[in-house]
Order: structure tokens, then sequence, then C-alpha cells
């Protein structure tokens, strides 16, 4: 699966955002609507309930051939059988990510700067969440935005896939 990964249209879940929908009626319509890989985003579920609604969501897209890819948690990962997780610069690092889940998950790596871009060349990582790319309210602990020209500047200096993040 990782090299013929999609990344077209990714979404990153926010329960908040579904406005009282069951998060797997959400990512059902984003689904029909084009959504290429999803990344289960939960930060106040503790981990019995994030194991659960990563179970459902695997479960949906499972049989759609679309990545579930949990946010932060390898051991969630691992106990619903995700294809992959997403790091950001102060979670589990990416080589201990792989080591636990083999090379056949996606492993994916939030960069905020252009230093870490550059360190992220030598990791087996397969994309780059690039953080963020405009202004966003559903993330208060980011750096400035890089807008577009800052994005046109990592995608200079790198070859590695890109996800755009934020706003």
């Amino acid at each position: 699966m990782r090299r013929n990964t999609d990344y077209g249209v990714y979404l990153v879940t926010d329960r908040t955002l579904c406005r009282g929908r069951a998060l797997t009626d959400v990512v059902t319509a984003a689904v029909a609507g084009g959504v290429t890989v999803v990344q289960l985003r939960e930060k106040h579920a503790d981990t019995r309930e994030f194991v659960e609604l990563a179970r459902a969501l695997k479960a949906l897209l499972a049989p759609r051939g679309v990545p579930l890819l949990i946010n932060d948690r390898v051991d969630v990962a691992l106990a619903c059988g995700a294809d992959g997780v997403h790091v950001g610069q102060g979670d589990m690092h990416p080589a201990d990510v792989r080591a636990l889940l083999g090379r056949a998950a996606l492993v994916g790596l939030s960069v905020e700067a252009m230093a870490q871009v550059r360190e992220a060349e030598t990791l087996d990582v397969d994309y780059l969440g690039v953080s963020p790319v405009f202004a966003t309210p559903t993330k208060a602990d980011t750096a400035p935005p890089w807008g577009l020209d800052g994005l046109a500047r990592l995608r200079a200096a790198t070859g590695r896939t890109l996800v755009a993040i934020g706003g």
C-alpha cells in the first residue's frame, strides 16, 4: 500500500466539527465525496474510546480501499489494525513508529520549519504533513503559517509527498 497511496484528498477528523452527527456518517459522506485517506485525530478521547472509534472506521474504510491513519498513537493503530500513523515533532520518533508498525505501514510526519524538512529527508517516512499552510482555529499550538510561497519553497526543497494541513 505504501507506494500506491493517493493522498489527493486527506481528511483529518474532528468530532467537534461533526455538529452532532456520528463520525462514521461524516466519514462515509466524505469518502463518497472523494476522500482518499482518513486520519483519525482524537485529542480528548480516552484510549478505549479511541480504539473503538478506530475499529469502526477501519471496518468502514477497508472495504473501500481507503487507508486509515491514526494521529500520534501507535498503540491505537496496532489495536485496530490501522494502515499507519501520523506523528508530530513531539510524538514518537518516526524510526520507532516504523520499527513497531513494519515496512508496509504508512508513516507521516508533521513539519513546521525548513530544518525539520531537512531532517525528515533522512527518515523513513512516506509523506510530510506541512503544518499549517494557513492559520487554523482547530489547532492553536502551531508555528506561523507557511502560506503558498512557503509551500512552494518546501516543494522545491524535497521530493517527498506533501500533505498541506491547516486552514
